[in-house]
């Protein structure tokens, strides 16, 4: 067995053992480690394999075409890091023959962090050659276009992302109903753009760049087939002839260029039109199959324009409250204090794409006695109450920490039960924190913790450990309860990290291997200038399947200047 970066030969052993073919996939799905028996079956080379996404390089229908990642349960195993089987699968050979197999996917610990997944798997009959796709006439059966319509909902309604939604719409029609898709997109101001001009070639889908971009304004007098769908008025029949009169707009001269370049004999236009607006409009048109389009076609291409328009319009949606919760967040972070003796640094991230807003949050403020306030907090929730109700926390807060001089813990026993009739937040988890230098010229550090992940101070030289103390609930369980504090010198040069869930927390791995993973980066980025040090630590911390918003408050204490340098 051969993996990358020479796995230890332990695991080499361990998998050249097993009786069937075998590779490791990382997080992201790519190999990392292949068996030879696997080798054997795919009839490539272990260097072949490893590197490479498993299921881009592997996975594909009967037919020798990729099978779409959304429609992959191996794929989807790997992510989501748990166990499945299956069989009725195919993989190619390095031949280019088909390999029909069954096989089995499941997390694997054997010290490799992350944890990759072994994927398991045997030949299910005779490799051959890709049997060739039946013809696309359009013509379906009442249960092909009953089937279709299942697969409209279930696989545009399970993404909230606009354009993966809009692609798995044009492989869904692609070719099975026509050689060419075309997507036309109303965007703000009324702006159109052509998002997608893709057609089948040679078992795949392939996107015309070229023929993609900015379109021009669409007249409100025009009576052109793509016009009128624009407008939301109907669906229209076009051809080449249609457009060989004088052009009476711009988007007419696109039409007859786009014919002109896709060879379509014939082409239906369908309007993407929700309860509320028009979103866009399909073309569907057909160069190689030899049909002209049919009223009796209409209706099914209607009816998928209908649910493609549904899923459309809730995408958008989704997509303008998690702008408005986003830049409300981010509006509401604040700007930091310039204290003396220490340099303060803040970073924010929101979640990846296709995650919603969460209630991350950092603040610090001078109080009146002359310490430095610090404090981060995670709101539970992912929406726009949650970013709301971050406001409201972070704002009382200050409050009560700028009103009342009294110990960390004081002041978030009276957040605390504030937050049941004031604050809209249900449950929430925060430091705060207060940083001060005493008479004798030491910086002292008190804080409570109620519920959140722990402080990390790294010092000078690169010694970094948990500020563990002064630990409770979180705020919302049990107002009454009285809370602790605890105290840490922050010595000379040293750097104060706090940070919310999303930066240690993934579904690959246990908390205390995130923890850990965050401690070790911060010691040995000690030395670096402290922008740098909470960029980098951001960069090499947060886990890549993070499915969270992260905020990270970063405070470095003056280094003594009587040290030695170095």
């Amino acid at each position: 067995m051969t993996g990358a970066g020479g796995p230890q030969e332990a695991v080499a052993r361990a998998l050249d053992a097993l009786g069937t073919g075998a590779y490791l996939a990382d997080e992201r799905g790519a190999i990392i480690a292949v068996n030879a028996r696997g080798t054997q079956l795919l009839a490539r080379t272990a260097a072949g394999l490893v590197g490479h996404d498993a299921h881009d390089l592997l996975h594909r229908n009967s037919w020798g075409e990729p099978v779409p990642r959304a429609q992959c349960r191996i794929r989807e195993s790997i992510l989501g890091g748990h166990t499945d089987q299956g069989r009725g699968e195919w993989f190619e050979r390095g031949d280019g023959t088909l390999l029909p197999v069954a096989w089995m996917a499941t997390p694997c610990d054997i010290g490799l962090r992350p944890s990759p997944t072994l994927v398991l798997f045997h030949s299910a009959g005779h490799a051959g050659r890709p049997a060739q796709p039946p013809p696309a006439s359009g013509r379906l059966t009442e249960l092909e276009r009953l089937t279709l319509l299942a697969e409209t909902t279930t696989l545009l309604t399970s993404t909230l992302d606009i354009q993966e939604a809009l692609r798995r719409l044009v492989h869904l029609v692609v070719p099975r109903l026509a050689d060419w898709a075309v997507i036309d997109l109303i965007g703000v101001r009324d702006e159109v753009s052509r998002f997608a001009v893709a057609h089948a070639e040679a078992g795949t889908v392939v996107f015309r760049d070229d023929l993609q971009g900015p379109m021009p304004p669409v007249p409100q007098e025009s009576r052109m087939p793509l016009s009128r769908a624009l407008r939301g008025v109907a669906s229209s029949f076009a051809g080449p002839e249609t457009y060989q009169g004088p052009p009476d707009s711009g988007i007419a001269v696109e039409q007859r260029r786009l014919f002109e370049a896709t060879g379509m004999h014939s082409a239906i236009v369908v309007p993407l039109r929700s309860l509320h607006e028009v979103l866009g409009a399909l073309t569907l048109g057909r160069a190689d199959q030899p049909e002209r389009f049919t009223t009796a076609d209409t209706t099914l291409l209607e009816d998928i324009a209908r649910r493609a328009s549904f899923a459309l319009e809730n995408a958008r949606l989704y997509q303008r409250q998690r702008k408005v919760a986003e830049t409300m967040q981010r509006h509401l972070l604040p700007k930091l204090p310039r204290p003396s003796g220490k340099t303060l640094t803040a970073r924010y991230l929101p979640a990846p794409d296709d995650s919603q807003v969460g209630g991350d949050w950092y603040d610090a403020f001078i109080l009146k006695d002359g310490a430095t306030a610090l404090a981060i907090g995670d709101v539970v929730g992912h929406d726009l109450d949650a970013a709301a109700g971050m406001s409201q926390l972070r704002n009382m807060l200050r409050a009560y920490a700028l009103s009342q001089q009294q110990p960390p813990s004081k002041i978030v026993e009276w957040l605390d039960q504030a937050t049941r009739d004031i604050a809209e937040v249900s449950m929430a988890t925060l430091v705060f924190a207060r940083m001060i230098h005493t008479d004798t010229g030491r910086c002292e550090l008190s804080w409570t913790n109620a519920g959140h992940p722990p402080p990390l101070l790294v010092s000078r030289d690169g010694m970094a450990h948990y500020l563990t103390d002064g630990h409770g609930v979180l705020l919302g369980i049990a107002p009454e309860q009285v809370r602790p504090d605890a105290t840490a010198e922050l010595p000379p040069g040293a750097t104060l990290v706090l940070y919310t869930d999303g930066l240690i927390e993934s579904p690959g791995r246990s908390l205390d291997e995130g923890l850990e993973r965050l401690r070790r980066h911060a010691a040995s980025l000690a030395h670096r200038p402290l922008e740098s040090f909470a960029d980098e630590l951001l960069a090499r911390s947060r886990p890549p399947d993070n499915d969270d918003d992260v905020a990270l408050l970063a405070v470095r204490n003056a280094p003594d200047p009587n040290a030695p340098a170095g």
